[in-house]
This record gives structure tokens, C-alpha cells and sequence, in this order.
């Protein structure tokens, strides 16, 4: 729980996780200053405002992560920062450098280097699975998997440019604390579902929403980790308020072959027409739930994949997202 008048940032804040992360952090007793990026935009801001504890202990901020003066007033004055801010952007972009790979690197520069300045204690970057790996062939052994790279000359020849942003800011990261000597922890998410607190999807639920609307437009047959947004809000503290937590923390409560995973959201929901995906391409797979081995030692129990479907589902019908 949070120390009397403990103050943190959280950049991101109007968005699917760092909403919850606000959400969890006022419900600890903690004072938040969370970023936006237009504070005249009520998408991004009324949910935030209706919170429980907003009223006395929410403060928004517009940022620009490319702009460091707007960055330092968001997160002077706090103990902590969470750095959940980057472009969510899974599609192909017209222009990859300034569309992904500068708000992400440079951000996350910009935003360290404020936190440093600032004398903060500790900062919890919010990366990705996909800084972990971006292939087809997962690892067999998972629990290691937190020492895997994702390639990314290899990526940008397939022009998959997201993983390629979360990849170089997670280094830039690693580099900045071990050359300025700023805590630095980090959390990697997987397609991470649930409720949505905004009223606008993320990347990870615009994929789950299509699956029930007919849309032909699918991944790869691939590996993907399945997380749920509460989940992923409670990894970020957890990790903050242990200071035995280091290096990088798998968020994931399991891995599964991306058809396995359609094929189950079919027999669970048998009146959507859910896509039919080619078969999983690696024989004898099963899924796996090995992978986040660092945060259930800290004492997180993932909430099973079952009910992150429904949560999920039942959250898009009530926004009207689908019938």
C-alpha cells in the first residue's frame, strides 16, 4: 500500500492499461498525476475523473513525450513513475520512425531522464511480450524466456515496426539505468483483455472485438500471451512496491497458439460466427502457464483465461461495441 502522501506519475494514463493502473493505484492510497494528451478531450479524461479518490488525489497533465518541459512537470514532485505511454500501433504505419520509433524511444528517454532529475526512487516501464519474442517458435523452455530478445532486423524486414518500437525502447531503457543509475524495473505484457475503463479499444481488444465480427483479418498462426487488464495494472505495482523485484517480469497468464485460442473463444461462444484459423502449425503444443513464474512469487494469481474472455466480451457488448 502506498505511504501517507505518496505522490507517482503515470504516463498513458488515459489509456485501456494505464487506466486500470490509475484505477489500482488510488485504491492503495496513492496520489496520481497521470498524462494525457489533451486535456480538452473527454475520452481521455472524464473516465479518469470518475474514479473513487480522483476528486482529492487525481492530477492530469497533457504531454508530449517528444517534448521534455511538459514531461518534467508531470513528474516532479513524485516517488515513483510508471512509464506506460507508447504508440499502440499494430498495423503498418505510413511512417514507422515518427509514428512509433521516436514517441517510443525517445519518450522513454525523455521520461527517464525527467524521473532522474526529479530524484525518483524507482520507474516500472510497461514493454511487451513482443520485445521478448516475435516468432512462430516459442521457446520451449518458458520460464527463461525473460533472457530472449526479439530479432529485430528481422522484423523490419517483415515491416512489423511495433515490436521493433517496444524492442529499442526497452534497451534504451536498460542502457539509461545502467549508465545513469536510475531504478529501473520492467513488465511485459502479452494481448492483454478484459474490461475497458475508456471509452475508445486498444490494439488488443480492436484484434479480440473483430473475431466476433467476421473480420477475415487475422494474425498469423503464432504464439501469443493472454493477460487480463487488472492483471497487468496489479504486475506494475507489485513490482514497484517490492524492491527485491529486478530486470524484466513476464505478464502473462498463458501462452497459447493463436488458433488454439480462436478455436477456444469459438467453443465457448458458439453463436458468433468466429473465424475459422489453419490448423496450429506446431503439432504437440499445448499451452502454457510456466511464463510468469517472477510475478506469482510476488504473490499475483492471474485470473484464468476463461474469464478474461468474458470480461472481455461482456465489456465490448456493453459499450456497444458488438451486439
Amino acid at each position: 500500500m502506498a505511504k501517507e502522501g505518496e505522490v507517482v506519475c503515470v504516463t498513458g494514463g488515459s489509456g485501456c492499461i494505464g487506466s486500470w493502473l490509475v484505477r489500482l493505484l488510488l485504491d492503495r492510497g496513492y496520489t496520481v498525476h497521470a498524462t494525457v494528451q489533451d486535456l480538452k478531450d473527454e475520452s481521455e479524461t472524464k473516465h479518469l475523473e470518475a474514479l473513487e479518490g480522483a476528486e482529492t488525489r487525481l492530477r492530469l497533465f497533457q504531454i508530449d513525450l517528444l517534448d521534455y518541459g511538459s514531461i518534467v512537470s508531470a513528474v516532479n514532485g513524485c516517488a515513483g513513475v510508471f512509464h506506460v505511454a507508447s504508440p499502440n500501433i499494430l498495423q503498418q504505419v505510413p511512417d514507422p520512425q515518427k509514428q512509433l520509433l521516436d514517441p517510443a524511444i525517445k519518450g522513454t528517454i525523455n521520461v527517464l531522464t525527467a524521473a532522474k532529475e526529479a530524484g525518483v526512487s524507482r520507474v516500472v516501464v510497461t514493454s511487451s511480450l513482443m520485445a521478448i519474442t516475435t516468432s512462430s517458435n516459442f521457446p520451449d523452455d518458458i520460464v527463461e524466456v525473460e533472457d530472449c530478445w526479439t530479432d529485430i532486423e528481422d522484423c523490419k524486414k517483415k515491416g512489423l515496426w511495433y515490436p521493433v518500437s517496444k524492442t529499442l525502447a526497452e534497451k534504451a531503457a536498460w542502457d539509461f539505468s545502467k549508465e545513469k543509475g536510475l531504478d529501473v524495473v520492467m513488465v511485459n505484457p502479452g494481448m492483454v483483455l478484459g474490461p475497458l475503463i475508456p471509452p475508445r479499444l486498444n490494439a488488443s481488444m480492436l484484434l479480440f472485438c473483430n473475431l466476433f465480427q467476421e473480420c477475415s483479418e487475422v494474425p498469423e498462426d503464432l504464439f501469443i500471451g493472454y493477460v487480463h487488464f487488472k492483471d497487468v495494472a496489479l504486475a506494475h505495482i507489485l513490482v514497484y512496491e517490492n524492491k527485491s523485484a529486478t530486470g524484466r517480469h513476464l505478464c502473462v497468464e498463458s501462452i497459447w497458439n493463436y488458433s488454439d485460442f480462436v478455436a477456444k473463444i469459438a467453443e465457448l461462444y458458439p453463436a458468433y460466427k468466429v473465424p475459422r484459423l489453419l490448423k496450429n502449425n506446431q503439432p504437440g503444443s499445448s499451452p502454457s502457464t510456466l511464463g510468469s513464474k517472477k510475478l506469482t512469487d510476488l504473490g499475483l494469481q492471474f485470473i484464468p483465461l476463461e474469464q478474461i474472455i468474458k470480461d472481455a466480451l461482456e465489456s465490448l457488448k456493453s459499450k456497444g461495441f458488438i451486439s
